[in-house]
């Protein structure tokens, strides 16, 4: 991951093969396809795939008041991007001076002068430059101009729809994790650092350990099998999202049960956890000893689950 601002000089390693720009949040199966087409186009011409990618997303500088939260963090897109056939990541820092150039200025400035890209390759729907006034017609010409390649990736699409970050937020929010793992192309993942919690759970005989500092889109309340991600391990478990009502706690949490752990504590470790499925609504228990009861069945599922 190369983070520079579009006023500096890139290395050579980013300069001179095909490039694709864009926010690529949660790099879904449609971003996916277009980094696979400029990994092809790359080859072909003899340089590196180059993902160009911005931080914070132009929205947060536009919009604020609108903006959804994220799908990935900027590290984790980087990671995605090169799983999936980026060579190089180049991350912009977004500022307003870099968001009022024109759509000229904007491939002048960045797409030839920076990347000296020789292929230019994009989706279906990108838009660039101030107001978002480039579109991939004024892209082709300006492409045209000056003998750089360009290539439309057609939408990816599932069950008759593009696939869009929008649609993998929405299955998201309203709980839908297999609908999500399904337009990602893998489960969802969501990272946190272990803070103390009220320790409730290792009374119930289920620890767990509460996360904070979460940066992007926690999905919809409720009971899900999760893989845990801590160091180079991985463990079956059982996340809960949401509030705890049967002790009258109304503050949306995020915590996890590590299914077979027996390690130290993690106060201030990061764990990764992927979405499986929703095993159940959030609900008040009318007594801890049924909630315990609960927390018996809903951990045996996610180990199923989770073990698959």
């Amino acid at each position: 991951m190369t983070p520079l601002s579009w006023t500096e000089a890139l290395p050579a390693d980013c300069r001179g093969g095909a490039v694709t720009l864009g926010n690529f949040d949660g790099v879904h199966r449609g971003h996916q396809s277009i980094i696979a087409e400029t990994a092809r186009h790359a080859r072909a011409a003899g340089g590196p795939a180059v993902a160009v990618t911005f931080d914070p997303h132009p929205l947060q500088i536009l919009r604020p008041d609108s903006f959804q939260p994220v799908l990935t963090t900027v590290p984790q897109r980087a990671e995605l991007l090169r799983q999936y056939g980026a060579a190089q990541v180049v991350v912009l820092p977004t500022s307003p001076a870099l968001l009022q150039h024109s759509a000229t200025q904007f491939f002048e400035e960045v797409v030839r002068a920076r990347l000296a890209a020789r292929v230019v390759v994009e989706g279906y729907n990108f838009r660039f430059g101030r107001n978002r006034e480039g579109t991939n017609e004024t892209l082709r010409g300006l492409c045209a101009a000056v003998g750089v390649s360009f290539v439309v990736v057609p939408p990816y699409t599932l069950d008759g729809q593009p696939v869009s970050s929008s649609r993998v937020r929405d299955a998201l929010v309203q709980g839908q994790i297999r609908a999500a793992a399904a337009l990602l192309g893998r489960p969802y993942q969501l990272a946190g650092t272990v803070v103390a919690g009220q320790r409730r759970g290792q009374t119930l005989g289920f620890p767990t350990a509460n996360l904070d500092e979460l940066a992007t889109l926690i999905p919809a309340n409720g009971v899900y099998a999760v893989h845990v991600h801590h160091a180079a391990a991985r463990y079956a478990g059982a996340a809960n999202v949401g509030p705890n009502p049967t002790f009258g706690e109304q503050a949306r949490k995020v915590e996890v049960h590590l299914i077979g752990y027996a390690g130290a504590d993690l106060y201030g470790q990061l764990l990764r956890i992927d979405f499986l499925e929703r095993l159940r609504d959030t609900r008040r228990f009318a007594s801890a000893a049924e909630l315990g009861q609960q927390l018996r069945q809903d951990v045996s599922a996610a180990a199923r689950i989770a073990a698959v």
